[in-house]
């Protein structure tokens, strides 16, 4: 949440076969969502700017880059979501360049200050 607040982290990555298991329709452009932070109160809102549905192979440096969180290669932003994926995922299940994943991009709208919330 840090990242976003400062700017940093301006996508973010799910399997989309996440989103058919919960039943969740995928975010559109447009969108606003509020940002909460660990205390549960509201800190910013954020606005979906892209979306798109890909595979794991198709990452590019600069999507890696807007996730935010430090990755200097696409092998490394691979390694770190495939390590998240596989902590949750059913056993036998390994992830593989044909994987679709959902790339978000967002932008910060606004930011609040919590204990003005």
């Amino acid at each position: 949440m840090a990242a976003i607040l400062r700017g940093e982290k301006t996508a973010t990555a799910g399997l989309l076969s996440d989103f058919e298991a919960d039943g969740e329709r995928l975010q559109e452009v447009g969108e606003r969502f509020l940002v909460i932070d660990e205390q549960d109160r509201e800190v910013a809102i954020i606005e979906t700017t892209e979306v798109r549905v890909m595979t794991i192979a198709e990452v590019d440096l600069a999507f890696a880059h807007d996730e935010g969180e430090g990755f200097a290669s696409v092998a490394d932003w691979r390694t770190a979501h495939e390590r998240f994926w596989l902590s949750y995922a059913p056993a036998g299940w390994q992830p593989t360049d044909a994987t679709q994943i959902v790339c978000e991009r967002f932008r910060l709208v606004e930011t609040f200050d919590p204990a003005d919330r």
